[in-house]
């Protein structure tokens, strides 16, 4: 018996839980707790259901199981010379598979490679009732109808417990330089913008300070040729540059303010909000560091075509109880159609993303 498959358990802790109508709170490693709403109820802990089930490096696939840890995956990944080309984020070294796509999250490439939503082929999950669903496979041509695998990431578990899950995976860039271009915020948003209509290797963007930073990622002879024409002056210790970008690590997220992170269209005009930002993703994702009310972030962000989320609350602070961005009415009733269907107990991380959903 495998040890570290613990579907069997976890479907008995489900089926209790919905007979007694008992929340359940999901939780793998803890890494990404801090997101979204408090939720109360008895915690489902998955991260010892762990492994990776299937990796076929020709295929450009790999399954495993939602409590792995996202090291090991990029581990074996590396020694194959390949990787997650949705560069995700950590924030702790214990960070999850199951984790990582219930949450959706995507680090500096995202603008250029796609989402984590978008190399996800298919799961296996429990729903509210207890039961095993399977969506997708291990194909990109794998959807008839609905691609409810997808629906998982950045449901934040409301939906169903992930058990594994299928990801298309991509080869290692050759090589990678980031170059230095001393800008204010309104050119270097414009430059990313036209830099992102011509045949570019870009892999990353981010503006910061006066300086804008670009990624290029491909192989040797295109990089160098690129880099040429752009004519920057090159970044030493990049890596750690991007890596501190990613994980939240650089000096720029230890401002004790709140940090919003607004999604806007990327030719949005720098935003009318007191203090730093950083703008990433060829100008789509701006991270904001301010103590503005929320309902002004969320104005600024709505007239500038997209909307705020509240990434982390003040230092010290409690949770938000609102920190996504409302929804219409119409999606709204979606939401909690989906809810129904899938967790018609409403047991599952309830209200983790809003109020009785």
């Amino acid at each position: 018996m495998d040890k570290d498959d613990q579907s069997a358990v976890i479907v008995a802790r489900v089926r209790e839980a919905a007979a007694a109508h008992t929340p359940l709170i999901i939780s793998g490693s803890g890494s990404k707790n801090f997101l979204g709403r408090r939720v109360t109820g008895i915690p489902l802990a998955v991260g010892g259901h762990r492994g990776i089930l299937h990796y076929v490096p020709e295929e450009l696939v790999l399954s495993a199981r939602a409590g792995t840890p996202l090291a090991d995956i990029e581990t074996a990944l590396t020694a194959r010379g390949q990787m997650l080309a949705f560069e995700p984020p950590y924030f702790d070294t214990t960070a999850t598979l199951g984790g990582t796509i219930a949450a959706n999250l995507s680090g500096p490439r995202r603008a250029y490679a796609g989402a984590a939503r978008d190399f996800v082929l298919g799961c296996h999950l429990v729903n509210g009732k207890g039961e095993i669903l399977h969506f997708g496979g291990e194909v990109m041509k794998n959807v008839a109808g609905y691609d409810l695998s997808r629906l998982m990431a950045g449901a934040f578990g409301t939906l169903g417990v992930l058990l594994d899950i299928s990801l298309k995976v991509l080869p290692r860039s050759e090589t990678d330089t980031t170059l230095i271009f001393e800008r204010d915020e309104t050119s270097a948003i414009e430059l990313m913008n036209r830099w992102a209509s011509r045949p570019l290797p870009l892999s990353a963007t981010a503006w910061s300070d006066g300086r804008l930073y670009v990624r290029l990622s491909g192989p040797a002879p295109a990089i160098a040729a690129a880099a040429a024409g752009l004519s920057g002056e090159h970044l030493p210790q990049a890596e750690e540059f991007w890596r501190d970008l990613r994980e939240h690590t650089s000096p720029f997220f230890t401002d004790p303010r709140p940090l919003w992170r607004l999604a806007l269209p990327s030719t949005a005009a720098p935003l009318a909000l007191d203090g730093p930002e950083i703008v990433t993703w060829g100008g789509a994702q701006r991270w904001v560091k301010t103590g503005v009310p929320a309902d002004r972030v969320r104005a600024c962000a709505a007239a500038a075509g997209g909307h705020a989320t509240l990434f982390r609350p003040a230092r010290g602070a409690l949770p938000a109880e609102a920190p996504f961005a409302p929804l219409t009415p119409a999606l709204h009733h979606l939401h909690q159609r989906l809810k129904a269907a899938f967790d018609p107990a409403g047991i599952l991380n309830p209200g983790r993303l809003y109020a009785g959903i």
